[in-house]
């Protein structure tokens, strides 16, 4: 049995509950009647950036021995600046390269997944710019560490052009420019069971 550990934040922490995109993925694995092959666990708690996974990784995911691990991290290293707790691009490219490095020592297949959005605006949201800085980041790694990459930004800004032509600022994948709604957990749902390939 292969087990799949979702590693993240308050994202991460809500894709369990009913209509998250960890639940609407485990709905498809039970679709394909494959729930004696995969397990699906998460590990997201509130708040957390990048040092935060760094420094729980024992505890949360090398303790619960899993084949596969998603992580899914950026969006409060770069919505926290605003109060001036974030993280800079410099420390999250070293802390995000040693998670890297800790998992495949280990021989954990790892899913990096790019930060998707905060505020839906179509190119005007005043953090759209750090967005496309960690994604860059996120993108390099997964080529220099071979690992599977979700394009979750990429993704969400194909989504805004097609189906925010209101420019609202939240509603659209999101509850307040961040946190997923139904649709954003389909979607998120949608692009990781593409690279899973479950």
């Amino acid at each position: 049995m292969k087990r799949i550990l979702f590693f993240g934040d308050s994202i991460t922490k809500a894709g369990v509950l009913k209509g998250g995109y960890i639940d609407l993925i485990r709905q498809a694995v039970y679709n394909k009647n494959k729930q004696k092959d995969f397990e699906l666990t998460s590990a997201g708690i509130d708040g957390n950036k990048v040092y935060d996974l760094y420094l729980r990784m024992d505890a949360d995911v090398l303790n619960k021995n899993p084949s596969i691990v998603v992580v899914y991290i950026g969006i409060n290293d770069i919505w926290h600046k605003t109060s001036g707790t974030g993280t800079d691009i410099e420390k999250y490219e070293v802390f995000y390269r040693a998670i890297i490095k800790k998992l495949q020592e280990k021989n954990i297949n790892l899913i990096l997944c790019t930060a998707s959005v905060i505020g839906e605006k179509q190119k005007a949201n005043p953090q759209d710019a750090d967005l496309e800085a960690y994604s860059a980041i996120i993108r390099k790694l997964a080529v220099e560490y071979n690992c599977l990459l979700v394009d979750l930004r990429a993704a969400f800004m194909n989504y805004e052009i097609q189906h925010n032509t209101g420019h609202k600022e939240l509603g659209i994948l999101t509850t307040d420019g961040v946190h997923l709604n139904d649709r954003g957990n389909q979607l998120v749902a949608e692009e990781m069971l593409k690279v899973l390939s479950l």
